[in-house]
């Protein structure tokens, strides 16, 4: 297995070097606005849903999201479901850059803080509002201990050791996502439907890496928000 080829390639999520810098004044009610018809498949708070069919998107690097809207956009990245979204005049940079921050500054919680319900200051409407941002990933199947060693020596050195991804480095979460879209995005990457470099679009970035160890490396990110 290639680790420097790995490293540079980003497992999974296909990102490539990308310039991206506030061009306008970032509104979060703009960005709100945009999100209202995001939700509609990406939920309200950008968690996704239907078992990985719509991916989680709160808490990406802004970057990030602002690059796959583009290629979406560009018609780089194929999705049929994106295409009506994302033309010219419905998807134009400056919204790009409003949805892209304010999904990014979304945390989703994995379990809620301990609470006592008696207390005379308790809010039974604030509990059900943090609820909706949590979020938790089904543990997948797989050697949990076999993955963790894997993913800290091939993924950790870019994704972080936790699997979160780094703002500053415009890298992407890869914890916290749903498994079943991590293994669509593996189809995809292998069959050439998505490109994980522009420049090397020949790259078979996956080929270092059998079913055994993905399935492995899935089951601990599956478990790292735990």
């Amino acid at each position: 297995m290639n680790a420097i080829k790995l490293t540079a390639s980003l497992i999974i999520f296909g990102f490539t070097s990308f310039s991206w810098a506030a061009a306008y004044e970032y509104d979060p009610d703009i960005g709100e606005e945009i999100n209202d018809v995001c939700a509609g498949c990406h939920g309200e708070f950008g968690q996704g849903g239907k078992d990985g069919e719509y991916p989680r998107l709160a808490g990406m690097p802004a970057a990030f999201i602002a690059k796959q809207l583009h290629l979406f956009r560009d018609r780089k990245r194929p999705n049929m479901a994106m295409i009506e979204y994302v033309d010219e005049r419905q998807m134009p940079d400056a919204e790009i850059q409003h949805i892209s921050i304010y999904l990014s500054r979304i945390t989703l919680q994995t379990r809620l803080p301990p609470v006592d319900e008696t207390a005379p200051d308790f809010n039974a409407y604030e509990r059900l509002l943090e609820s909706k941002k949590l979020m938790q990933i089904p543990r997948a199947e797989g050697d949990i201990e076999k993955g963790a060693k894997l993913y800290k020596k091939e993924c950790g050195s870019c994704h972080g050791s936790d699997g979160y991804g780094d703002q500053n480095k415009q890298v992407p979460m890869l914890a916290g996502q749903y498994t079943n879209y991590l293994w669509r995005q593996v189809e995809k990457l292998r069959g050439k439907v998505r490109i994980h470099d522009e420049d090397e679009p020949k790259d078979e970035l996956l080929d270092d890496f059998s079913d055994e160890e993905l399935r492995d490396i899935f089951a601990y990110l599956s478990i790292a928000d735990d």
